[in-house]
C-alpha cells in the first residue's frame, strides 16, 4: 500500500526513535502500581515479547522513582515515566533512567519546575511527551471541548518548552470520541512538524475497543499521521499489542510478513470441516514455520483457508498457497491459483507447508 507519511523531526527514546523515517512503533502501559516491582517488570518484560516498543509507566511520587530505578535495568525496552502535577517526580524519574517522560506542562509546576525538567530532559537526552487528552482542557479557558480547543491547549504547553529552547518533543492529543481526535490532530498536524501519538483516550474494551481504535488509528495513519501507537483497552494491556499491529498492517504502516485470508464459510461448506480451527492451525503454523523467512525475503507469504472450491483457487487465486474445503471432509490444496492435489483434512495443514517449502525453496 502506497501511505505517504507526513515527515515529522526525530526524536530518540533510548534505543527507540520516534518520527522522521523511524517505523510506527506500538507502545503500551503498566497497568500495576509501580510500588509492585516484580510484577512491573514481569508485565514490561511481557508487553515486549508481545511487540510493545515502549512501555509507559505511571509515577506518582519522588520515592516511586527508586522503583524506576530497578525497573529500567530489568527490561529491554524504553520506559516513558507518566507524571503529574509535581516537577520533582519527573525529574526523578528522568535522573532514575526513564528514557522519556509524559507530561503536561500546565500542571507540572510553576516556570522554575518546568525548566527544572525540560534540564533534566535535555541532559540525559530524553524527549518530553505533551500529553493532551479531552478530560484535561481547562474549561476556564476553554468551556466547550472541540478539536481547535485541544489544539490550542496542546500548542500552549508546546510554547512553553519551545520558549525554553527545548524541541524533543512528542505531542499526543487525544479524545474518546472519534472524529474530534482525527480533527484535532490533523489540525495540529498542520501547524507543527513534531512527532505524534495517536490513539483514542477511552476506546472501551472487547471489540469495541478494537472497532473504534482501528477506525481512529487507522484513518490517520491513512492520512499520513502518525510516528506512535497505543490502543488503549480496558484489561490486560497485552491484548492491545497484536490489535496495534494488525492496525499497522491494515493501513500499510508496517509489513505482515505472512498473511491468512479465510473466508466466512457458508451453506457450500462441508459440514465435517472446521474451517475456524482450521484457520488458526494454518495460522499458528505457518507463522512459526515462515515469518523469519519471509522477513529475510522482504516480502509478504499470502495464504488461504476457504470453505469451498468456489471460494478456493478461485477467488483466492493471488495466494501463494491454500486449502479450500470439498466433500467428504477433504481438502483441495492449491497453489498460485492452480489445484495441486486433495488431501484428507488431518494432513491437510502438514500437506499445505510442505507445498510452501517447495515454493520458498526452504
Amino acid at each position: 500500500m502506497d501511505r505517504r507519511r507526513r515527515t515529522t523531526r526525530q526524536v530518540k527514546a533510548g534505543s527507540l526513535a520516534i518520527g522522521g523515517d523511524a517505523p510506527v512503533s506500538i507502545q503500551s502501559m503498566t497497568s500495576v502500581p509501580i510500588e509492585r516491582t516484580e510484577e512491573t517488570i514481569e508485565q514490561i518484560n511481557r508487553l515486549s515479547e508481545r511487540g510493545a516498543e515502549l512501555v509507559r509507566v505511571a509515577l506518582r511520587s519522588v520515592e516511586a522513582a527508586e522503583c524506576l530505578r530497578k525497573i529500567v535495568p530489568a527490561v529491554t525496552v524504553p520506559i516513558c515515566a507518566d507524571v503529574h502535577f509535581d516537577y520533582r517526580i519527573a525529574i526523578a524519574a528522568v535522573d532514575a533512567g526513564a528514557a522519556k517522560v509524559r507530561i503536561n506542562p500546565g500542571n507540572i509546576g510553576d516556570q522554575k519546575g518546568v525548566r527544572e525538567v525540560i534540564r533534566a530532559a535535555r541532559d540525559r537526552g530524553a524527549p518530553i511527551r505533551i500529553g493532551v487528552n479531552s478530560g484535561s482542557v481547562d474549561r476556564r479557558k476553554f468551556p466547550v471541548v472541540t478539536p481547535e480547543a485541544l489544539v490550542a491547549s496542546a500548542m500552549e504547553h508546546v510554547r512553553i518548552l519551545e520558549e525554553n529552547d527545548f524541541a524533543d518533543i512528542v505531542v499526543s492529543i487525544k479524545s474518546s470520541e472519534i472524529g474530534q481526535t482525527i480533527a484535532a490532530n490533523e489540525l495540529f498536524s498542520s501547524e507543527r512538524d513534531y512527532p505524534v501519538h495517536i490513539g483514542l483516550t477511552e476506546a472501551g474494551y472487547g471489540v469495541s475497543c478494537v472497532v473504534q481504535s482501528a477506525v481512529a488509528i487507522g484513518h490517520l495513519l491513512l492520512e499520513g499521521i502518525g510516528d506512535t501507537i497505543r490502543v488503549s483497552m480496558t484489561g490486560d494491556p497485552a491484548e492491545e499489542i497484536p490489535v496495534a499491529r494488525k492496525i499497522l498492517e491494515a493501513a500499510g504502516a508496517r509489513a505482515a510478513w505472512v498473511r491468512i485470508v479465510a473466508c466466512p464459510t457458508c451453506g457450500r461448506t462441508d459440514p465435517s470441516l472446521d474451517i475456524l480451527t482450521l484457520a488458526r492451525e494454518v495460522d499458528e503454523a505457518v507463522t512459526a514455520r515462515f515469518e523469519g523467512l519471509m522477513r529475510e525475503k522482504g516480502r509478504t507469504l499470502h495464504v488461504a483457508v476457504m470453505g469451498c472450491e468456489v471460494n478456493g483457487p478461485g477467488e483466492a487465486k493471488d495466494a501463494d498457497a491454500g486449502l479450500a474445503g470439498i466433500r467428504d471432509g477433504k481438502m483441495l490444496l492449491f497453489a498460485r491459483g492452480e489445484k495441486v492435489r486433495v488431501v484428507e483434512q488431518r494432513d491437510a495443514v502438514r500437506a499445505l507447508i510442505q507445498e510452501i517449502e517447495k515454493i520458498e525453496g526452504a
